[in-house]
């Protein structure tokens, strides 16, 4: 099983999607940090305590040496504290980073750390016949059509509709 940390921003658009469950049903082990598991609405964290509960969700409460270790390290201005706490667990781990957040992404590539986001999270659901491709193609047009940060990226526009293109292609 490999091991993935996510952040806030992947559990929110899986919540608002429905797939949680699928995305837990992934050959995945999902870890995050208690810092990211706390920005979290209560609705959402009632929803991953149940994953927690059942062994799918490693919740991690960094020590004060990691976050000193956290503090030492040169990160970009632009990643905040629960986002740097992403990096240096999948570090620490040898795990993939899951998140939708550019900054988040840019960085782990630049530590050579592997990263994906939701239209990866889409392509594994249908790999592993955990939705249909027109479920997909319904969730991910959702998605694009309710959150701004999809919406404005026209290199995500690009590759959904490349998605969308292949997905209609797959027997439904």
């Amino acid at each position: 099983m490999r091991l993935a940390v996510t952040d806030a921003c992947i559990f929110i658009d899986l919540i608002e999607l429905h797939l949680t469950s699928e995305f837990f049903s992934l050959p995945l082990e999902i870890h995050t940090t208690l810092d990211v598991f706390n920005e979290l609405y209560t609705e959402q964290k009632e929803i991953l305590k149940a994953y927690r509960s059942v062994g799918k969700l490693t919740i991690h409460n960094l020590t004060s040496e990691e976050k000193a270790h956290i503090q030492e390290e040169k990160f970009p201005r632009s990643l905040s504290d629960n986002d740097k706490s992403v990096i240096f667990l999948a570090d620490k781990l040898d795990a993939k980073v899951i998140s939708s957040d550019k900054a988040v992404r840019n960085y782990a590539k630049s530590k050579a750390i592997e990263f994906h986001g939701m239209l990866w999270i889409f392509d594994k659901l249908i790999e592993y016949k955990l939705i249909s491709s027109l479920e997909a193609i319904t969730r991910i047009n959702f998605l694009f059509s309710k959150n701004i940060v999809y919406q404005n990226n026209i290199e995500l526009n690009t590759e959904k509709r490349k998605r969308i293109f292949l997905w209609s292609k797959l027997e439904f």
